[in-house]
């Protein structure tokens, strides 16, 4: 391994600090309806994460995190999808059936 001198190691440095910097996409997820529970319950995701509500039960739903998203109604098979761009918890309900709730934690 070659070690770097003074000004090939401050030539390198500002080359990092420079380089455009390269966003990761993170990985989507999914939380499915089914029974009148969201499941999972709650996720911990990373900023830029995509989730994907389903519902997979015979009775329209919704999905509200109050002044941050909102659904439609979903039938059966509907699909409610959000990006989360900001770091935070987002507590979320179905405003049909208030008793379902659910939490995303994003980090």
């Amino acid at each position: 391994m070659k070690m770097l001198n003074r000004r090939d190691f401050g030539l390198a440095m500002t080359a990092a600090i420079l380089s455009p910097v390269t966003t990761v996409r993170a990985d989507d997820m999914d939380v499915h309806i089914d029974n009148f529970v969201f499941q999972p319950a709650e996720l911990k995701i990373r900023t830029g994460t995509t989730v994907t509500w389903t519902n997979r039960d015979d009775i329209p739903h919704t999905v509200v995190s109050v002044g941050k998203f909102r659904s439609k109604t979903l039938d059966t098979n509907d699909r409610f999808s959000f990006t989360f761009t900001d770091a935070g918890d987002y507590k979320y309900f179905c405003s049909l059936h208030p008793h379902m709730t659910g939490m995303i934690k994003v980090e």
